[in-house]
């Protein structure tokens, strides 16, 4: 049977805008200036800047090189790209995770992405008008408690919204990247310069955007050389660029032999860079200083959540603009939000259409709504139970652990398993610019050294989490009845939705094996 994949992208901006959005998700301005801030600023940065280039660019290298070796031989998903790079079959199933993360990260990330469209709703109809910054935080709290169904239908339409765009194919995902990511771009820039102009509404504060500026790159050498934030930075930079979840792979498959790569890595990486560095911490930082001061913008982050700043805290400070200020911000900021929402989730969804489309003949509106409904269905726990811990249960070992496992994975069978001399030449075919020759050893030594560093040191913590010994610590502490029921329950859906991963896995590796059968008897090979 023949794969009716066979597109190809219209455009290279289109390519290039795609991958940016692809890259540029929501932890680029809700979860990376939290880190900055939890981990000293300067302290973090600068760590941050040197993974960005010793693991983040060199797996981007990585990454675009082996999508578009594999994409030579019809290949547009991890499972049979690793395959064909090496004579071991068993590469397959590690690529399995390059299906697997997309769909368990789309299952929570669609609702994650679906309350931006409910705070869009609520900030033109005046919710946050006149409330206290007590009371837009307990907005937070009650719309994912699901007080009404409001969140359930925002999350259905974001559902439905994607799996359409993902009907129409490459093409459909180029027309939203062109829209996209100048509109995120032109908003964040506006609001960056919105705070970093922005006069102090704290008397502790000076200057909002100077102060703010001040604490991000301050060095504070006592926690600089940190395991802890050297970790989290390392960890950021999967964030920050999309790598060890295969949809660079899916995306750069679709280019032809000798299209460049090198070029096309360094563009999308470096706008990704541009817009956690710049437009996330510009934005948030001097805004959250500019009333707060630094000590109260710590303090509020040490209590609240990896959503503090997004969406409990910055709808109030919007608020002290005045009505009309307020609501142009608002639908900037959650606009900028759910444009890069929609473009990282629509990558998610193409490896998975793809892999169905190559393997089994799929045509592109069923496997777009057969993802739509996959997606629906396992999402839905992240929904009903989210304070319950599933939500986070997902975004730590599918958005988090799998990434870092996939990324090592993949640069240990591109370095030394298909070859670093076969490697190189692959990047660097083609190539629109030359690429720094020291990058081919950085890939062969020191990035799987980092990796390995990163994946091996976070187990006590996994470990930890796999016993729930915080939980039961807590119920240790804990005298009030409702309190140590609400734990025990947590305790259940957690380790249920543990388990539910697993299974999700285990059946993306057997359906892989199911496909490689059908290949055997076909007589269609990998290489």
């Amino acid at each position: 049977m023949s794969s009716s994949n066979t597109e190809g992208w219209s455009s290279r901006v289109g390519l290039i805008l795609a991958m940016v959005g692809n890259s540029v998700g929501l932890g680029s301005f809700l979860r990376f200036p939290v880190q900055a801030i939890q981990n000293g600023g300067g302290s973090f940065i600068i760590p941050y800047l040197v993974c960005f280039l010793l693991m983040g660019i060199p797996l981007l290298y990585v990454e675009w090189a082996m999508g578009r070796f594999g994409g030579k031989y019809g290949h547009h998903s991890a499972p049979f790209i690793l395959d064909s790079m090496s004579k071991y079959g068993f590469w397959k199933y590690l690529g399995a995770f390059g299906i697997f993360t997309n769909l368990a990260v789309a299952a929570y990330y669609c609702y994650l992405e679906s309350w931006t469209l409910g705070y869009i709703w609520h900030s033109v109809a005046g919710t946050f008008n006149g409330q206290t910054r007590d009371e837009v935080a307990n907005f937070f709290t009650n719309y994912t408690s699901l007080s009404d169904n409001q969140p359930i239908i925002f999350w259905i339409i974001c559902l439905v919204l994607n799996t359409w765009i993902l009907s129409r194919g490459l093409k459909g995902i180029e027309q939203v990247a062109k829209i996209s990511i100048p509109l995120l771009f032109l908003f964040g820039i506006i609001l960056a310069i919105r705070g970093l102009t922005l006069q102090p509404g704290s008397s502790n504060v000076l200057y909002a955007g100077t102060d703010g500026l001040n604490h991000l790159w301050s060095l504070n050498f006592s926690t600089i050389w940190s395991p802890k934030v050297w970790l989290a930075a390392a960890a950021q930079v999967f964030f920050t660029l999309s790598v060890g979840i295969g949809s660079i792979q899916c995306y750069s498959a679709y280019l032809r032999s000798n299209d460049d790569v090198a070029l096309n890595a360094m563009s999308a990486g470096s706008l990704s860079l541009f817009a956690a560095i710049c437009l996330g911490t510009g934005i948030v930082i001097p805004i959250s200083v500019g009333y707060f001061g630094v000590e109260g913008m710590l303090d509020l982050v040490a209590k609240g959540d990896s959503w503090g700043l997004g969406f409990r805290t910055l709808p109030f400070l919007f608020q002290q603009w005045g009505p009309s200020l307020a609501i142009a911000a608002s639908v900037m900021w959650f606009g900028l939000l759910f444009f890069a929402g929609i473009t990282s989730s629509l990558a998610m969804g193409t490896p998975c259409m793809a892999f169905m489309q190559d393997e089994f003949g799929w045509k592109r509106p069923h496997a777009a709504w057969a993802f739509g409904a996959t997606v629906a269905v396992l999402g839905l726990p992240t929904v009903l139970y989210f304070n319950y811990g599933v939500f986070d249960e997902y975004d730590h070992w599918a958005g988090t652990v799998s990434l870092v496992i996939f990324a090592f994975v993949e640069i240990i069978l591109f370095a030394w398993i298909f070859g670093m001399k076969k490697g190189w030449a692959e990047i660097t075919r083609g190539a629109d610019i030359k690429v720094p020759i020291i990058f081919r050893y950085i890939i062969q030594y020191v990035t799987p050294v980092i990796l390995g560093w990163v994946l091996f040191s976070s187990m006590p913590a996994n470990w930890d989490k796999i016993m729930n010994t915080g939980l039961h610590a807590q119920i240790a502490e804990a005298t009030d009845p409702a309190v140590i029921d609400h734990l025990k329950k947590t305790i259940l859906y957690q380790n249920t939705a543990r388990i539910g991963l697993l299974a999700i896995w285990v059946g993306v590796a057997s359906v892989v094996y199911v496909a490689y059968r059908k290949r055997m008897r076909e007589g269609r090979f990998t290489h």
